[in-house]
């Protein structure tokens, strides 16, 4: 769990009571210091409709629920009781559950604050991409509600703590006293701090965050956007995030040596677009004596953490597997069918037209209605064909020579995407997505004991168009697994995505469309949630809520969302517990309530607890008025400065 946003520097146990019973649902929970000992923390728990107080103490050596296990971290312990569901009892047996932080809003919104990042983490950003002079501000591990400074100075780097006062403000050393973490930085910044050592710490430029907590991406994208202004000469916002992309690609430099070979050079499209060996499709069942015969221009797309990207992304939200290829040539349509068959690929993705521009983009690999063509070992036939205004479905009947068997393999065929730039609207993108998940979620249950392969995505390059989609996918599955409040990092998944398949995402307007479409998501199931949460309290369900591009256009059936899930009436109760764990005696917690001197921190942005399974599956919106987003183009770079400028 990368996110510590559930710890609340300022608020009294009162104050937590209240925001869990206006803002919570049962088994959210949140962190605070101790009103009582200070050093101590106290967990607030609502549950059976009031809070209860669970009180950590803080030894100086390690954080504990005043027995129990013992951790080195207050996140570690949070994240433990999380994790394993069970092991926190009251002392009658009644176990108190975890599930949903509430999650308190940054002190900053500047993107040099990373949040809950650890010292060695952030060494590892600011020596491998980082300038001397580069620096962050990240929250304190040891001292939770303080702060730290890093900054790289020569060869290494600095940390300095900034401590956050009872008042809410901040100081280095005991020094002089800011109003914000801001003012303290562009203080700094101009008056350079001095090491014990002589050494003189200059904060020269940000080392700028892409990591962020979900709920705050309308202030991310804002912030990007204004940053790509017309003052900004597009040196910064979006057009930096996405360049400093582009610099990390030398970490991806692996080899592609089989597509370079003289027999399978003309298997590709575009003859510098290859696929990385490591990574790549290999067909089977080919004659071993025919060189290249195991060759395709694809690679397998997973969620796959490395040293090379870190383990900030966490684990694999949904275990989904991507294949991602070019658009087929004529003389590699045998082989892409019998890609299909092999990886058992039930449903294919294609992002580009067959022509664009007067250029073949790809070369038609299916029959027309009720006709059946033979392609090398496949024999495939189009059942139907049906028309919406952004894609068309075609289903398909394949068949293998020599074999009994056959099966249903369903195209999604996405023409909405303009011939130059992005779609000015993410909707019929997410829409899109949604429709092509439901029917691999569909065919998994038909057959859960064979479950369909690879999603299978192309366009004409296979990188641009299917790197955007394949990457939004991850993202919302990351978003319906961990919910509204987990932290997301678009440039890192971008960059794990090509460390299995270069080039993935190639422009700068398909990186902001990815923004836009994570950010149209979770806006309209905000909306949905908030709706539904309403509709308790009124006796009725809100069964026509989609993504708002597609009201005038209604190319997909409304779908009805399921309900929302009970939700206790809020009150002023709160209790103190009894605490038992596996193999210890019980322990009896206490907390005597005071109110904090420091004033209360704000809510986070979209103040959510993780919704209910059902509503974490892809949902279409209806009656939520759309923003328009205008064009998605970006202002060109400049050009680079001259030497000695």
């Amino acid at each position: 769990m990368s996110s510590r946003r559930w710890f609340w520097p300022t608020i009294s146990g009162i104050d937590a009571e209240k925001l869990l019973m206006e803002r919570g649902v049962d088994c959210s929970f949140l962190a605070r210091p101790s009103s009582s000992n200070p050093g101590d923390f106290t967990l607030s728990v609502r549950r059976n409709g009031e809070v209860t107080h669970i009180k950590i103490q803080n030894s100086g050596d390690f954080y504990d629920l005043y027995g129990g296990e013992k951790f080195a971290t207050l996140s570690e312990l949070v994240q433990y009781y999380m994790e394993k569901q069970g092991q926190l009892k009251e002392k009658n047996g009644e176990i108190i559950e975890l599930k949903f932080p509430l999650n308190c809003a940054d002190p900053t919104t500047e993107r040099w604050f990373h949040g809950h990042l650890s010292g060695k983490e952030a060494e590892k950003l600011i020596l491998d991409r980082g300038k001397n002079g580069s620096f962050l501000v990240r929250e304190s591990q040891s001292k939770p509600g303080d702060f730290v400074l890093s900054v790289r100075t020569d060869d290494k780097v600095t940390h300095v703590m900034i401590r956050c006062t009872p008042d809410n403000r901040y100081d280095v050393g005991g020094g002089e006293q800011f109003n914000s973490l801001a003012d303290l930085i562009e203080h700094y910044k101009r008056n350079p701090m001095v090491e014990t050592s002589g050494t003189v710490v200059h904060l020269k430029q940000p080392f700028n965050a892409t990591r962020i907590n979900a709920s705050g991406i309308h202030s991310r994208v804002k912030q990007l956007q204004s940053e790509n202004g017309p003052n900004s000469f597009g040196k910064a916002g979006f057009w930096e995030e996405f360049e400093s992309l582009q610099q990390q690609e030398f970490k991806h430099l692996y080899q592609r040596k089989e597509g370079i070979k003289p027999e399978n050079r003309n298997k590709n499209r575009y003859k510098n677009i290859l696929p990385f060996d490591d990574t790549r499709v290999k067909l089977k069942d080919v004659d071993p004596k025919v060189l290249g015969s195991d060759y395709i221009n694809a690679n397998y797309i997973r969620w796959k953490v490395d040293e090379t990207v870190g383990s900030e992304l966490g684990s694999d939200p949904s275990g989904k597997v991507y294949i991602a290829t070019q658009g087929c040539l004529p003389s590699t349509i045998a082989d892409f069918w019998q890609m299909v068959w092999q990886e058992n690929c039930r449903v294919i993705v294609m992002t580009t037209k067959e022509t664009e521009r007067g250029k073949n983009k790809c070369a038609r690999y299916w029959p027309d209605v009720n006709c059946t063509k033979e392609y090398g070992k496949s024999k495939v036939r189009t059942l139907m064909e049906s028309h919406t205004p952004h894609y068309t479905l075609r289903e398909f009947l394949v068949t293998m020579e020599g074999g009994n068997s056959e099966r249903k393999v369903y195209h999604y065929h996405f023409q909405a995407w303009p011939d130059h730039g992005v779609p000015s609207d993410p909707g019929c993108v997410l829409n899109f997505l949604h429709e092509v998940n439901k029917r691999q979620e569909s065919l998994q249950m038909e057959a859960p004991l064979q479950p369909p392969g690879a999603i299978l995505v192309h366009c004409s390059a296979g990188i641009g168009r299917t790197g955007t989609f394949i990457v939004i996918d991850m993202i919302l599955d990351q978003l319906k697994k961990y919910g509204l409040d987990c932290e997301i990092d678009i440039q890192r998944t971008i960059q794990m995505v090509r460390s299995q398949r270069s080039g993935m995402v190639q422009t700068e307007a398909q990186y902001k469309f990815v923004y836009l479409a994570v950010q149209h998501h979770i806006e309209t199931t905000t909306e949905r949630m908030k709706a539904e949460q309403k509709s308790m309290q009124l006796g009725r369900e809100y069964t026509n809520i989609r993504y708002s591009n597609d009201i005038a256009n209604n190319c997909l059936s409304p779908t009805t969302p399921g309900g929302f899930g009970g939700i206790s009436s809020p009150n002023n109760r709160s209790s103190t517990t009894g605490i038992t764990f596996p193999c210890s005696s019980p322990n009896t917690v206490t907390i005597r309530q005071q109110e904090s001197k420091k004033p209360a921190r704000a809510l986070s942005e979209i103040s959510l607890p993780r919704p209910p399974d059902d509503l974490l599956k892809p949902t279409l919106y209806e009656n939520i008025p759309g923003n328009p987003t205008g064009s998605i183009g970006c202002t060109a770079p400049p050009p680079p400065p001259r030497k000695g400028s």
